[in-house]
């Protein structure tokens, strides 16, 4: 009895435990859910500090930026850093990511398809690794995103007739891309009118507000129907008073005449009373001027204010519009344009508070001039304009308007933004996002911007600017009403221009003294911007060379390792961008004798050099280096176009039979640049000789054939720097 008892509790027992363990299993698996992410999610947009995630495949792309080597910054796209790391391949995958504190000096690197970029420091890092859970560590399966950030303002009161300032803050939270390390050090104020503004907290959005929108057809603003969802412009918010700046910045209205004074303080206790009461007036908060102007407008005012105001309009009113306005359909009409003037521009136009209502409207036709002058067409130039602020944004694209009519009436209808000056972030934005072919980029036509700037950026221009010209974009600075001696302590990186162009010798930049004088430059930027053969800009490391490679084709070398060495003129020649006005490949192959393979203008496409490199023969014989440099100079490169920077690079497994010093000198002294790449027996003291100074950085060694591919980067690597690095005047 007692047996059949334990009998049937240990049955029990063993059934109840195999139910718990296939519960915990099921519970295991419905914890396994692993949420995708797109290529272009950056690890700084996902709240997550752990996180497994699945990568969709084809996220090997260049402008899905990656930034960093084994340790990554948080700006990078997540997927394509996995792709760096070697952890998946483009056809995506499951990878496990940690976040980790800030780091410093990321170093760029070429990896498994994908060149990330250095970066001098960055607030938040992360690692990636294969995408396996550790143990005790519970994954989410939904990721948690950032989402839009805003900082409250406090405004002080101020006495009645007390100047305003607003600050353009570098350190507002998370407002520019390195307020973290700026700090609060830096501040860049402006100017406005003396309007009395009450003494209560108001929020300010750091992106694009969209919530609210003003009715085209009323008068007066739509009211909402609560005060805290009423879109407040709080740039105007108080700063405390720094002595010594006394240069006033009119905001739109000039300042208010003195015998407005008790109007503008009548209307804003009348509203803020209305406030008070709990009334819903249809008034935003800011609307104590916009009273003013509807109480003191008479024909007489208004006849000085009309081209920059209408009755009824607050003076902070952000001028917001409705969607379709801001994405007008494509017009009918399409102009041929000015067939001597073919390039794809972008202005980047300043949509922040401290340039105001008035300025803003000056803006806006100076962008029309220049629309008219520049002629507008297919054939011809043609324009897109990105409005930065906090953050930039497309007004419209290359292909959205293809005549100067609707250009400029396009141009009319743009809004202003508000928010900081962050040119450096709207430069990035255009380097990543604006020239692409579905935004209307012809290919053959230089990519040129047009920053305007009121004052000064409140972000660093430098580093963003770079990474613009290293992708062949020519960048202009149109710089309005500069800082004065006593405000120049408030720029956050000083002589941003300079660091931002591509040559410093003022072809570059245009100061115009005061937003009036704006109109006069048309006509010198129009000239300017379409005199393609000073674009230089448009030039990069990977498509403005002449490279000729000089290979050994000697007895030592043997059939495979031969095969290897033409790999490797493979991998480095796919890396440039490859045509008749870019790039152009040529190939000698030597032993005692020489031989043409083919020269610079034989083949125009990459495909085509690639299948040429391929179809090269092992010639088999000796070795005489010094007679093959001489031969490549006077058939290859002696042929090379002026504007190309003429790249040698020779390839080589022994000592020469002959001297290399003389020719390799020669060929120094008539622009080559020279890099050597030496295997197995090839003798350093050669190839120190062959190479351009600094040696170091020009030549290389390995012991077998089959490492030669580790150089590849390497090489590509020091070409680029060398001309980054070219004199800029």
């Amino acid at each position: 009895m007692k047996a059949t008892v334990i009998a049937t509790f240990f049955g029990v027992f063993l059934i109840g435990t195999y139910a718990a363990k296939e519960a915990t299993k099921k519970t295991k698996k419905a914890k396994l859910y692993v949420p995708q992410i797109d290529c272009d999610v950056k690890a700084g947009k996902i709240i997550n500090p752990e996180f497994i995630a699945k990568c969709p495949p084809g996220c090997q792309d260049v402008k899905y930026r990656v930034y960093g080597t084994d340790i990554y910054a948080s700006f990078s796209s997540v997927c394509n850093a996995a792709i760096h790391s070697g952890i998946i391949d483009n056809t995506g995958g499951k990878i496990l990511v940690q976040k980790v504190a800030g780091h410093s000096g990321y170093r760029g690197s070429f990896s498994n398809g994908v060149r990330s970029l250095s970066l001098p420091r960055w607030r938040e890092s992360f690692l990636v690794s294969e995408g396996k859970p550790r143990k005790g560590v519970t994954y989410p399966s939904t990721l948690e995103y950032s989402p839009s950030k805003s900082t409250a303002v406090k405004s002080e009161p101020k006495k009645p007739e007390q100047d305003l300032k607003a600050t353009k803050s570098a350190d507002t939270a998370n407002a520019s891309e390195k307020a973290s390390e700026q700090g609060d050090a830096v501040r860049k104020e402006y100017r406005t009118s003396p309007v009395p503004t009450p003494a209560t907290q108001m929020a300010t959005t750091t992106p694009t507000p969209t919530t609210t929108t003003t009715d085209p057809s009323a008068t007066t603003p739509k009211p909402t129907a609560t005060p805290a969802t009423t879109r407040t412009t709080t740039v105007a918010a108080a700063a405390k008073t720094r002595p010594g700046l006394h240069r006033v910045r009119d905001i739109g209205s000039s300042s208010v005449h003195p015998a407005y004074s008790s109007v503008v303080a009548a209307a804003s206790r009348q509203v803020q009373a209305a406030q008070g009461r709990g009334q819903n007036t249809g008034i935003p908060r800011q609307e104590p001027v916009a009273a003013f102007w509807r109480a003191a407008s008479s024909p007489a005012h208004l006849a000085m204010e009309t081209d920059s105001w209408k009755p009824g309009l607050s003076l902070f009113d952000t001028g917001f519009s409705s969607k379709e306005e801001l994405n007008p359909k494509p017009q009918d009409s399409i102009s041929q344009g000015n067939p001597n003037c073919k390039v794809d521009l972008s202005f980047l136009m300043d949509g922040s508070w401290s340039i105001g209502k008035r300025r803003f409207q000056l803006q806006k036709q100076f962008l029309s001039k220049v629309a008219q002058a520049l002629g507008i067409g297919s054939a011809g130039p043609l324009m897109g304009i990105v409005q930065y602020g906090n953050d930039p944004s497309t007004e419209f694209n290359l292909k959205t308007y293809a005549n100067s009519k609707d250009l400029r009436n396009a141009i009319e209808k743009i809004p202003q933004k508000g928010g900081l000056s962050n040119v450096g972030k709207a430069l990035s934005f255009v380097n990543k996002n604006f020239f692409s072919d579905a935004n209307g980029n012809r290919g053959g036509a230089p990519n040129v911007v047009v920053v305007i700037v009121d004052g000064w950026p409140t972000d660093p221009v430098e580093e963003a600017s770079r990474l613009a010209r290293e992708s062949g974009i020519n960048i202009f600075f149109v710089t309005i009403e500069a800082a004065a001696e006593s405000e120049k302590q408030n720029i956050i990186e000083p002589n941003f221009v300079d660091k931002a162009v591509c040559r410093t010798n003022g072809f570059y930049s245009i100061n115009v003294p005061s937003w009036f004088s704006l109109h006069k430059v048309v006509q010198p930027l129009v000239k300017r911007v379409c005199d393609t053969d000073r674009l230089v800009c448009s030039k990069t490391c990977l498509n403005s060379a002449d490279i000729g490679f000089v290979i050994d084709g000697s007895s030592s070398v043997g059939t495979s390792n031969f095969h290897t060495v033409l790999q490797f003129v493979a991998n480095i020649s796919k890396e440039f961008e490859i045509s008749d006005t870019d790039t152009r490949i040529g190939a000698v192959q030597y032993t005692y004798e020489q031989r043409l393979e083919f020269s610079f203008d034989k083949y125009s496409t990459k495909q085509d050099v690639l299948s040429a490199i391929k179809r090269i023969s092992y010639w088999s014989g000796g070795t005489s280096t010094g007679a093959a440099i001489t031969y490549a100079s006077e058939q290859l490169f002696s042929k090379s176009k002026p504007n190309k920077r003429k790249i040698m690079i020779l390839i080589t497994d022994g000592r020469s039979y002959d001297d290399v010093r003389v020719p390799a000198m020669a060929a120094h002294q008539n622009g080559v640049i020279a890099y050597s790449v030496g295997v197995a027996w090839a003798a350093q003291d050669e190839l120190e000789a062959i190479a351009t100074d600094p040696d170091k950085e020009h030549s290389f060694f390995v012991d077998e054939f089959d490492n030669l591919y580790r150089f590849v980067n390497q090489l590509i690597q020091n070409i680029c720097t060398e001309f980054n690095s070219q004199p800029r005047n």
